[in-house]
């Protein structure tokens, strides 16, 4: 299986924009078994911007623009370090790909794009991608990375993608403001009653939200590839995922 899976910043750093070590080590693990079993697994990281915070003693996540770059620049050094650390602990070679919104508009660069991936993906690599924060600007910016990983896994033909944040999936109210909210585990079709859900919003670290995530549900359940929202605080439950046991909200439109 050719699987995506989206790393939110919430994930990967603690509220200082510090790296959460423990989990990011248990994360390249539980990763690194998953393609020792046989599936090629694509990452869409967060965490540049959120990294260089922290590195650079920044007491909250910039508003402006040159500070966003600087910081993005800084920990995207950073957060590349470890993963070609942790995932080289456990023979993996990983490839950085950083793009922005023209490397999927244009569309020599789009195939440009998809045979580099699908190449890297021949020779064994784990291909790492994020926006080019550094470069982007408002004309060539895709936003966020869960509408990338869901570009990233139409364009490579991907079976799954996974979005891992501080959620566990759909609720059918906010649960941070109604403790009655249900957690919403299948959906089958993107009416308006599940779009109009889509209220939480993101952490101070981050840029998504469930409407960005709902997005992305569009543009994967549009060219057949299961999604799944799920909480990135138990790497573990990805084997879960692909056992295909209940965690968090998944998207599939049932064909029949």
């Amino acid at each position: 299986m050719r699987i995506v899976i989206k790393i939110g910043t919430s994930t990967l750093a603690h509220p200082t924009g510090h790296l959460n070590i423990r989990r990011v080590e248990e994360l390249c693990k539980v990763i690194s078994d998953i393609k020792n079993a046989g599936h090629q697994v694509i990452l869409v990281s967060s965490g540049a911007i959120g990294m260089g915070v922290g590195k650079l003693g920044l007491t909250c996540r910039p508003r402006d623009i040159p500070t966003k770059q600087a910081a993005a620049a800084v920990g995207q050094c950073e957060l590349m370090y470890t993963y070609d650390k942790l995932f080289g602990e456990y023979n993996h070679t990983v490839a950085q790909l950083l793009i922005t919104g023209d490397d999927v508009a244009n569309e020599k660069r789009h195939q440009n794009f998809r045979n580099t991936m699908n190449r890297l993906l021949e020779l064994g690599a784990m291909p790492i991608l994020n926006e080019n924060d550094t470069v982007a600007t408002d004309e060539i910016v895709i936003g966020d990375n869960d509408s990338l990983a869901a570009i990233v896994a139409k364009s490579v033909g991907a079976q799954m993608l996974i979005l891992l944040s501080d959620i566990d999936g759909l609720y059918t109210a906010d649960p941070h403001k109604d403790p009655d909210a249900k957690l919403i585990h299948r959906v089958e079709k993107l009416d308006e009653q599940i779009l109009s859900l889509a209220g939480v919003s993101a952490s101070s670290q981050g840029t998504g939200g469930m409407v960005t995530k709902l997005h992305a549900a569009q543009v994967c359940m549009a060219c057949g590839c299961a999604m799944v929202i799920a909480n990135g605080n138990n790497p573990a439950n990805l084997y879960d995922i692909l056992n295909g046991k209940q965690i968090g909200t998944r998207f599939e439109e049932v064909t029949t």
